[in-house]
């Protein structure tokens, strides 16, 4: 791939044209707002304005209500010789393609497996896609009424993920949408539930919060009108996931008032319905893919009290790295009120003897884990 033209310069599509640039690829940027364009390109992220010629890709990344128009648009026009887009939504921009009239054979759906809460072509990178999934959804032949997709276009698209240094996965479209129903956004709407209790809440318990609650709301501060769109276009598999958790909310719900109770045998009733959701949840947590996509590892932590000073974490690092341990995850929990907090280095359960050695001979404190 020697050119490439992004519309959309949101997050998604400016790092992908970071990506792309860095790697060689000339690309060309497009986006109905002008100074977002400008801004991606003085990142580096590649020229303003459209190709004189055919490109060789185009990458659509706008929001899924107006996919199957830009990809209609761009094949009109015979802008790229093959068609992408990015978008967090498949079936439904496919089907509406079909209803425009585009051509499927030189479309491929694709959805890369990253993002952040932040948005915007200030909080795009290059490696945003490093070791992520991205999934692709191409068109079998005779569906829709016409060719499937071509095998270039598909090339054009695996050289494209090559290059983000992505890992493709295929999927049918309706599959998809079923699955990121479940993984993403679903999480989306419940870490935003669970941050708007907090809107009204007393502001003393509010300064109880700890690692927990930041963990369940990050991705409450993503932007609502990028996510209206998105479940807009998805909102059945939405429903049907969010129904099926009312029930389980429901059922807890009735555990916990069964505590309440002055008979012993409703308590212990209650007590046991609370327990199967929490083994339930066990069971769930443990399907979720650890490092590089692999089956899920089991780490012992090394908790360290650490100061809020420049450089201090590149210390602790470099003195585990004197250890010989590699530190597989990393969490940090900040003191209330204090100038410190704790770093939770999570290692092989082999390597903790040896990581706690090392960083007592070099003057840190640890805490139990």
């Amino acid at each position: 791939m020697r050119t490439a033209l992004v519309l959309g310069t949101g997050l998604i599509g400016t790092s992908a044209a970071l990506a792309l640039s860095a790697r060689g690829v000339r690309v060309h940027l497009g986006d109905r707002e002008p100074e977002r364009v400008r801004t991606a390109a003085s990142l580096g992220a590649g020229t303003e304005g459209e190709p004189e010629g055919t490109v060789d890709l185009a990458v659509v990344a706008v929001p899924p209500a107006h996919i199957a128009s830009a990809v209609a648009d761009v094949q009109r026009r015979g802008l790229a010789r093959g068609v992408i887009d990015v978008g967090s939504v498949k079936g439904g921009p496919a089907r509406e393609l079909a209803r425009l009239g585009g051509d499927p054979a030189s479309y491929l759906g694709s959805h890369p497996m990253a993002g952040s809460e932040k948005s915007g072509p200030l909080a795009a990178s290059a490696d945003l896609f490093e070791g992520r999934p991205w999934v692709l959804t191409p068109v079998g032949a005779g569906s829709q009424g016409g060719r499937g997709t071509d095998t270039e276009v598909l090339n054009l698209a695996l050289e494209l993920i090559a290059l983000c240094g992505a890992v493709p996965v295929v999927m049918e479209a309706d599959a998809h949408d079923r699955a990121v129903a479940l993984v993403s956004h679903m999480p989306q709407l419940l870490s935003s539930m669970v941050a708007a209790r907090l809107e009204s809440a007393d502001e003393t318990a509010v300064r109880l919060c700890g690692q927990g609650i930041r963990d369940v709301t990050r991705i409450a501060a993503s932007d609502p009108g990028m996510w209206v769109d998105i479940l807009s276009a998805n909102p059945g598999p939405v429903a049907d996931i969010l129904a099926a958790l009312a029930r389980d909310l429901e059922g807890t719900v009735g555990a916990l008032r069964s505590l309440e109770s002055a008979q012993e045998g409703e308590r212990s009733a209650g007590a046991a319905g609370v327990e199967e959701l929490l083994r339930r949840g066990n069971a769930g947590r443990v399907r979720v893919p650890g490092k590089h996509g692999q089956a899920p590892a089991v780490y012992e932590s090394v908790i360290v009290m650490i100061s809020d000073r420049p450089g201090e974490l590149a210390r602790i690092f470099a003195d585990a790295g004197a250890a010989g341990v590699n530190i597989e995850d990393v969490r940090i929990e900040h003191a209330t009120g204090q100038q410190a907090g704790y770093v939770q280095l999570m290692v092989e359960p082999g390597a903790v003897r040896a990581l706690e050695r090392e960083l007592r001979e070099r003057g840190w404190a640890m805490r139990a884990a």
